[in-house]
């Protein structure tokens, strides 16, 4: 059984400081909704408690800043700061260097790409930590591309509208499956579930008869 400290509570704290302001991309929902939902989910596959407090900042340095990651390091230690590190496939400054939608892009598509060759190498702690967070953000993607208010306007939201993100989860299942990560089973199910809705008719949509994902088990 993993053990929870007051480690984890105080990690807590930290990332509800560090993204108050911060909500999920195309809503009004509190970003830490999402570091919960990855960490919950850290542990559901067996993660430590390093793991799940790592889940729980995985995006302080992207979103916040890349000062963040001495104060986690002096405050969490070096594994969880490496976690954190592993995790972060850009920071903010990189982020608003790109002005125009082609830079955006470009920007974009190097980062993917760049973190799909470096998740092939990482280590398995990380791994679980990165698998959950996609997963987490899939299955809310797949959510509002049921939902028939949102449908497939959810992929305007993200850089790589429908195409990319499309190949980047269809590229992240396959890693995280070659590595056998826990959560891969449960990734590939919800990218395949993506992919089919995302060319079905669109009256079908919502179909009882779609691809569903398992339950207790939104990205650039």
């Amino acid at each position: 059984m993993t053990a929870i400290s007051p480690r984890y509570t105080n990690a807590l704290e930290y990332a509800r400081e560090a993204h108050a302001k911060q909500v999920r991309k195309g809503t009004t929902i509190p970003y830490l909704a999402h570091l919960l939902g990855v960490s919950s989910l850290v542990l559901d596959y067996g993660g430590d408690e390093d793991q799940a407090i790592a889940a729980l900042l995985h995006d302080v340095v992207e979103d916040q800043g890349e000062h963040h990651l001495s104060i986690v390091q002096e405050k969490f230690g070096e594994r969880v700061a490496r976690i954190v590190a592993a995790c972060t496939d850009g920071s903010q400054a990189e982020k608003a260097a790109a002005q125009t939608i082609e830079e955006k892009h470009a920007n974009w598509e190097l980062r993917k790409q760049r973190y799909l060759e470096h998740l092939a190498d990482e280590a398995d702690d990380v791994l679980l930590v990165s698998g959950c967070d996609k997963l987490h953000n899939a299955r809310a993607v797949l959510s509002d591309l049921r939902d028939p208010q949102v449908g497939r306007s959810v992929f305007e939201r993200f850089t790589g509208r429908q195409e990319g993100t499309l190949w980047y989860y269809r590229s992240l299942a396959d890693l995280f499956t070659h590595r056998g990560a826990p959560m891969a089973r449960e990734l590939a199910s919800v990218v395949a579930a993506l992919e089919a809705e995302s060319f079905a008719p669109k009256h079908a949509l919502n179909s009882t008869a779609a691809l569903t994902i398992t339950s207790g088990k939104s990205p650039e």
